[in-house]
């Protein structure tokens, strides 16, 4: 038996050939099941799209190429979890586009980071790295606190993620700015129009200490102060994958 493997060395068709079938094989194994499965994403309470300003900042966080340096996606292994928090779930990431998952890690993997550190600190480290975590060679960004947000093109941002998928409701899209500038109000309230739109768990205040400006890093610290924070995993249990319909 052992030795008809001779035919495939030495006829490269037929080597050609038996690799097709074996490759085969497997492709259909690992696509058969998308044609009878509805989504392959576990349906999650407390997964939402974000806030124009948390938009508007995870558009910074590409621009800058925070990724290129920071995963988000905490892998199922125990020396991660107890390092970052849960494991990262693909609801996590249904409205990211692009997605940050990765396995880059010049910094910490940052799927947890939301409430982690006061905006204070993210303002200090973006600014002056060195000055919260003296080993970091994290470039500084303290012309993110300078740079006024530019907003003109927010609704039209936003319904540009709906026609690839984001659930952004019309009336969100028309309210996009409005929103956007509640979100920097401390004093908007609980039944703020911003929180009726996104859920009661949106954060409302001035992020980056300046309430006479709305800065590109206001913004930013929005989008990282809220990662990780949608699903509450003191309540989260994962479902049965056959469940997933």
């Amino acid at each position: 038996m052992w030795k008809r493997h001779e035919k495939f060395e030495r006829h490269s068709l037929i080597l050609v050939l038996g690799i097709i079938f074996v490759v085969s094989i497997g492709g259909l194994v690992e696509i058969a099941p998308l044609f009878y499965l509805e989504s392959t994403i576990e349906k999650v309470e407390g997964v939402r799209p974000y806030t124009p300003l948390e938009q508007a900042g995870r558009d910074i966080y590409v621009r800058e190429g925070c990724y290129v340096c920071h995963s988000q996606m905490i892998r199922p292994l125990r020396d991660e979890v107890e390092r970052y928090g849960h494991y990262s779930l693909a609801a996590e990431s249904m409205y990211d586009h692009p997605f940050q998952w990765g396995s880059k890690r010049t910094g910490p993997d940052l799927a947890r980071v939301g409430g982690k550190y006061s905006d204070s600190w993210h303002h200090d480290h973006l600014s002056n790295p060195r000055s919260v975590v003296p080993e970091s060679n994290m470039p500084p960004y303290r012309f993110l606190a300078r740079t006024e947000l530019d907003t003109h093109a927010i609704e039209r941002r936003l319904a540009a993620l709906r026609a690839v998928g984001v659930p952004y409701t019309n009336d969100q899209i028309a309210n996009a700015k409005d929103d956007l500038d509640t979100q920097l109000d401390a004093f908007a309230g609980e039944n703020s129009p911003l929180k009726k739109r996104y859920g009661a768990k949106v954060q409302q205040r001035d992020f980056d200490g300046n309430p006479d400006k709305v800065s590109e890093m206001d913004a930013l610290i929005a989008y990282l102060q809220v990662l990780g924070t949608m699903v509450d995993f003191r309540t989260y249990k994962a479902e049965d994958p056959e469940n997933l319909r």
